[in-house]
């Protein structure tokens, strides 16, 4: 095969501050989160979703530690795809890449398809979405910049909408936190765990701040703390808004319900502020596939440049530093996906690939020498325990179409290596 290092290729501008990768972060998590994966998990855990939310969020932080500990040391685009070949070896590296590119790009599809929910007229939502993801990807192919300034707006208004969801749920006089566990639907210990994994697809956004490294000043100080500070704010986002669902709809209705925060404004009364709600959701989705545009171009970007993908996607634009070839082909794959999928069936897919992609960041991180250690190897341990038993207790279609996605992708590398080995 042939290996070229990262300095063969062009190299991406650093210009994002600390403020920008934070709000990348919000947008990643924020959109993907309240607006999808609540009503699944309820399904699952019943009146133990806050249980879950808990159990996802420790999972998430020593994830999110491990990744910021590594970005401080590698501070180039990858992510823990680059993580796992510096640390553990290529192919534990090009496990978490493809992990985390394949199960991205069904996310991809879930927040497009969701914006068009929200936003299109029935019968439209496949073109809309299908529409989005041209112009989202044509945004991102302008410059990092670009992409930072109109995440900030999304977040902005988003986090706007969902203060008003929550004064709606205050309005209604719901029962209080102690009253909510008594309902018609209670969920088990498995059931909670299932709803953990999903509900960590909603805390996986962090991971496009640390896939961001090589385009972020002072990344060994920037990304851990940007890591860090994006996941705090979005746990204290989806605690008051679980809480506030949780007590307006009960877990049984939150299940049942295909847009529950627009429904928690309808049990309040509060019918005018429905639009404003679909408003929000939609920007909220835009804002979250805008982020993951950005982040699996610049992995597919990393796999390219040491041959693990297709070289063409490689290519830096010579203008406006970002890797084009890459993301016009995630752009061309994700309208595929969103004229062929639903929504629901990619969060636990998508959840099966991320949770894989941070096994591989927590092995890598306790690998790391004592002079470049931020938190302790136990955090390690616990997000890799986390990881592996969120991943098994996902629904089972999920983990048999994650294992052939990942034997997919064992299959053309090992091809690739065959290759490479007879020309030589």
């Amino acid at each position: 095969m042939n290996r070229r290092t990262v300095s063969d290729h062009p190299a991406l501008r650093r210009r994002l501050g600390l403020a920008d990768a934070v709000v990348l972060g919000l947008g990643s998590m924020i959109g993907a989160g309240v607006f999808v994966a609540f009503a699944p998990a309820a399904a699952a855990a019943g009146s133990g979703l806050l249980l879950a939310l808990a159990l996802a969020a420790a999972v998430a932080y020593c994830n999110a530690t491990s990744s910021a500990q590594l970005a401080a040391q590698y501070p180039t685009s990858g992510g823990t795809y680059v993580y796992g070949r510096e640390r553990l070896g290529h192919w534990p590296g090009f496990l978490a890449g493809w992990s985390f590119v394949v199960g991205k790009t069904a996310s991809c599809a879930a927040m497009a398809l969701t914006f068009a929910a929200y936003a299109a007229p029935e019968g439209w939502e496949k073109p809309v979405a299908a529409a989005a993801v041209i112009a989202l990807t044509t945004v991102n192919y302008f410059g990092i910049t670009r992409t930072a300034a109109l995440t900030r707006v999304i977040v902005t208004a988003v986090l706007a909408v969902l203060a008003l969801v929550v004064a709606a749920g205050l309005a209604t006089g719901a029962a209080p936190p102690a009253d909510i566990g008594g309902n018609d639907l209670t969920g088990d210990w498995y059931g909670t765990l299932q709803a953990a994994g999903l509900l960590f697809f909603a805390f996986a956004g962090y991971a496009r701040i640390a896939t961001l490294g090589e385009e972020v000043r002072d990344p060994s100080r920037t990304i851990p703390r940007a890591i860090l500070t994006a996941l705090g704010v979005t746990l204290a986002v989806y605690a008051v808004l679980a809480l506030t669902a949780l007590a307006v709809l009960g877990p049984a209705r939150l299940a049942a319900s295909s847009a529950p925060l627009l429904d928690v404004v309808i049990a309040a009364g509060w019918d005018w502020a429905s639009p404003v709600v679909r408003a929000g959701a939609a920007a909220a989705s835009l804002g979250a596939l805008l982020a993951l545009v950005a982040g699996i171009g610049r992995t597919g970007l990393a796999m390219a440049r040491n041959g693990d993908l297709p070289g063409w996607l490689a290519a830096v634009h010579p203008r406006h530093s970002v890797p084009h070839h890459a993301e016009l082909a995630l752009a061309a794959v994700v309208i595929v996906l969103v004229l062929t999928l639903d929504v629901r069936g990619a969060i636990g897919f998508s959840s099966f690939g991320v949770l894989l992609y941070y096994l591989v960041a927590n092995a890598s991180a306790f690998t790391q020498a004592p002079t470049d250690r931020r938190f302790p190897r136990v955090v390690q341990v616990a997000g890799a325990v986390g990881c592996v038993v969120l991943v098994a207790t996902l629904p089972p279609e999920s983990i048999v179409g994650g294992i052939a996605v990942l034997a997919v992708g064992v299959v053309y590398r090992l091809t690739v290596l065959r290759r490479a080995r007879s020309r030589r």
